[in-house]
């Protein structure tokens, strides 16, 4: 059978050839002609042996099998890729990523404790600020009167009781949260003299006992047992003494719901920072469950006159509102106690619910839930009202106690 190609050159046992190894058949001395097939040499026109290049091939692998290159993994990191070397860090990395969340752990909750630890830290502090003399605390002293004895001019009930226990819980709040002190005076009738008592009197008496008692203290704050402090957040400062010349006056003229005539004669006007003693008006004139009167010896003089008997036995047929209608008297009799006498309007210190002097819609007077007024009187609820149901429903708006209806039954 004939053949359609040429057979294939044997191959020798030194491979096939490869320019770099072999050289060229013109460089031969043989005169035959070339036939495809060039016999290999131990050494090519470069100088490289067959030997070297394979051993260099088997360095190479070696060196791959022994894990000195590198990998990339699927974020492009290099790792280190060896039997030996890779069963070495498997464990390090695991014990690094450990301590990682570990770390990460611990300092979260390093970092909650710490915000739970300032807060707790910055509240004693504003506390400790608010009860030091930069702060004010000192200066203001807030006075209830209550009969925790017991009744004065009839037994005292359950409901009077719970009136009591929340309108005293109310103060101490907000006095807890100013740095302000509180004093709670037992208004059982006192007796000076034998043949009298006076019930709501002994106001004068009972703060002339609170100043002695709190030496540092400029400023006191009287308050009759019911009323509710609505706002806690109002301080005394803000709220009113460092705005007193703006929001105060001193003319009774601007409004006189009492009628109080001039005085009889007058001293030449004196010039003082600020006056001793800071009330509001209601419909029928002064009133005192809410005033604040400053220790001076201004303040001294007038409570001693306030509080003599001698000026009580005169007029006490004709003063129905006892010690308002009596410092009404002297307000006008007696130029000097004018001239210590400032007053805010009423809704500042001593708004009045619906009941009281009107049905509540007297804008000067009643309370505003959307004005945020200070405080509450609810004067006068023991007539013809219900003290305890309106003091549930002023603490529903306002400084809440600790629990609902526990405390008003």
């Amino acid at each position: 059978m004939s053949r359609s190609r040429s057979p294939s050159p044997a191959r020798s046992k030194a491979g096939w050839s490869t320019p770099s190894l072999t050289s060229l058949a013109s460089q031969s001395d043989t005169s035959s002609p070339n036939s495809g097939i060039s016999t290999p040499s131990s050494v090519g026109s470069s100088g490289i042996s067959w030997e070297t290049a394979r051993a260099k091939s088997d360095e190479t692998e070696k060196l791959e099998s022994e894990g000195f290159y590198l990998d990339k993994d699927d974020v492009g990191r290099g790792k280190y890729k060896g039997s030996s070397r890779r069963l070495g860090r498997q464990p390090l990395g695991f014990l690094r990523k450990l301590l990682r969340r570990r770390t990460l752990r611990v300092l979260t909750t390093l970092l909650i404790l710490g915000t739970i630890g300032l807060l707790f830290f910055w509240t004693s502090v504003a506390d400790s600020y608010r009860r030091s003399l930069l702060g004010g605390g000192p200066k203001f002293v807030v006075i209830v009167g209550s009969n925790t004895e017991g009744g004065v001019m009839a037994l005292k009930g359950a409901r009077e009781w719970s009136i009591e226990r929340n309108s005293i819980w109310n103060k101490q709040q907000y006095a807890k949260r100013w740095g302000y002190e509180l004093e709670v005076v037992n208004m059982m009738a006192q007796k000076r003299y034998s043949h009298e008592w006076r019930e709501g009197w002994e106001k004068a008496d009972l703060i002339r006992n609170a100043m002695d008692k709190y030496p540092d203290a400029e400023w006191f704050w009287w308050l009759d047992l019911n009323t509710w402090i609505m706002e806690s957040s109002y301080s005394l400062q803000d709220h009113i003494f460092s705005r007193l010349d703006a929001i105060s006056y001193t003319d009774i003229s601007t409004y006189n719901p009492a009628n109080i005539g001039p005085p009889p004669f007058s001293y030449p006007p004196v010039k003082k920072p600020a006056a001793d003693l800071i009330l509001s008006q209601d419909c029928g004139g002064f009133n005192l469950g809410s005033f604040f009167i400053r220790r001076s010896a201004w303040a001294g003089r007038l409570l001693d006159v306030w509080w003599d008997p001698v000026v009580y036995e005169q007029k006490h047929t004709e003063w129905e509102h006892n010690e308002q209608d009596a410092l009404e008297y002297l307000y006008e009799k007696h130029p000097w106690i004018r001239n210590g006498v400032a007053f805010l309007p009423q809704r500042f210190i001593n708004s009045f619910p619906p009941g009281a002097c009107g049905d509540g819609e007297d804008p000067k007077i009643h309370y505003q839930e959307d004005d945020h007024d200070f405080v509450v009187n609810m004067a006068g609820c023991q007539f013809d009202r219900d003290c305890l149901s309106e003091m549930k429903r002023f603490s529903g708006q306002g400084t809440q106690p600790p629990s609902s209806e526990a405390l008003y039954e």
